[in-house]
């Protein structure tokens, strides 16, 4: 059914491979934002030799945004022969620090047993080479197809996306008339489509105390102790609470399909820059705690805080000297994605295709860059397909399975095939 297009995609095999290990080589890491130019202009210079159009967009004013580490993104369009829609595969370039444990060079894309290594290689180098090939693949198949194709390159994913997708969009990147469907190529399993993600609300709870001296603590107000006051609140009223709040969408896995939270951080009284010295003896008269709630669409993001706030308040009036201040740092709405929309279901038929079965829809447990696309830019004909395992992200010894990444481009050249010229086939 779709013979031209996979052998498109399979004559690009060793492509693909080298792709995907030339990208993993530029160690884009984030914080601070590492190579973000680097890499963003080797992925446009490919694209400028096969016709794209290519801009280098940089995050200005963005958090992080310095001229030693400059937030820049690259997009590329290619437009057909005659009118027709935009069809965007959007991808992030930067990854995580690699951390501890690694059995190979985490930035050498090392390439063995049927797999590409590397920081990013799951999470989500190889789904942007995927999305590369499955464009080149779909063009040469037809090269007179109506309508356009973006690639874009985008940053600061990992730490919220503001200085990459959310600077786009605001923009006008993605917002139709310009674009009408995206594709965002995260790595949750080549038979699988996310609709969506689940809400987060960060927030910033200090307490306060009275500094004194450690000796004669009954002379101060230990902020520390209030803190674990609300600790002991949360663990015997909130968290039974949370884990009894269940939702209908498809969470993956299983255990997302709760209410969450989790506490992030946790910061009281004085800093260790005294090491290798020792500590004063004080009372520490501040203690910060950082929460990051993840919640569900049946909830409301007003009720979700109220849950939180209601606690401190009440210990505001029982516990003697008890005073605090919350700080939203992070809110966004949960999000799904109709069954029915038309890059889902175009993409479902290139699942059915490559793997002969209906393809799982499910949600992610975390938040990712449909957010902005959908809340800043307007455009909600927008999903999450990749091939990787979504376990393998931010882990030691990161990997994405070379036959996954070729089945996955041939969905995408499939979805190409659907949403551009109405066919699942030749």
């Amino acid at each position: 059914m779709n013979d031209r297009l996979f052998r498109a995609v399979d004559s690009r095999r060793d492509d693909l491979v080298t792709l995907t290990a030339e990208l993993i080589r530029f160690p884009t890491i984030n914080p601070p934002g590492e190579a973000y130019r680097p890499c963003a202009e080797y992925i446009g210079e490919r694209l400028r030799k096969r016709g794209f159009g290519v801009e280098f967009i940089r995050g200005e004013g963005a958090p992080g945004d310095t001229d030693r580490y400059p937030r820049i993104n690259v997009v590329a369009r290619f437009d057909g022969r005659v009118p027709g829609p935009t069809v965007h595969f959007n991808s992030h370039i930067d990854v995580v620090e690699a951390g501890e444990g690694w059995t190979v060079d985490p930035f050498a894309g090392e390439v063995k047993d049927g797999r590409v290594y590397g920081r990013g290689a799951c999470d989500m180098k190889g789904g942007l080479a995927a999305s590369i090939i499955a464009v080149e693949a779909f063009m040469e198949t037809y090269p007179d197809f109506p309508g356009a194709i973006e690639i874009s390159g985008t940053v600061d994913e990992e730490s919220g996306g503001f200085g990459g997708v959310a600077h786009l969009a605001r923009l006008g990147y993605f917002s139709r008339p310009k674009v009408d469907h995206v594709i965002i190529p995260e790595p949750l399993n080549k038979d699988r489509i996310c609709l969506g993600h689940r809400g987060v609300w960060w927030a910033e709870i200090e307490t306060h105390g009275q500094i004194a001296h450690g000796s004669m603590p009954f002379l101060g107000d230990s902020a520390v102790r209030h803190m674990s006051a609300v600790l002991q609140a949360f663990e015997e009223e909130l968290f039974p609470a949370l884990d009894r709040k269940m939702t209908a969408m498809p969470v993956v896995p299983e255990g997302a399909r709760r209410s969450t939270m989790n506490i992030n951080s946790i910061h009281g009284g004085q800093t260790e820059d005294f090491r290798p010295g020792l500590p004063a003896p004080n009372v520490p008269d501040s203690c910060r705690l950082t929460i990051d709630r993840r919640f569900l669409l049946e909830e409301n993001i007003e009720e979700v805080k109220a849950e939180v706030t209601s606690i401190l308040d009440r210990l505001k009036r029982d516990r003697p000297k008890f005073n605090y201040n919350i700080r939203d740092l992070f809110e966004v709405l949960p999000l799904m994605t109709e069954r029915d929309a038309p890059v889902v279901k175009a993409m479902a038929q290139g699942i059915m295709e490559v793997f002969d079965r209906e393809p799982d829809y499910v949600i992610s447990p975390g938040t990712y860059d449909q957010k902005h696309i959908a809340r800043i830019g307007h455009i909600y004909d927008c999903i999450a397909y990749g091939p990787g395992i979504l376990d393998l992200a931010h882990r030691p010894d990161e990997w994405v399975g070379i036959d996954d990444m070729v089945q996955s481009a041939k969905v995408m050249a499939i979805g190409l095939n659907v949403l551009l010229l109405g066919k699942a086939g030749d």
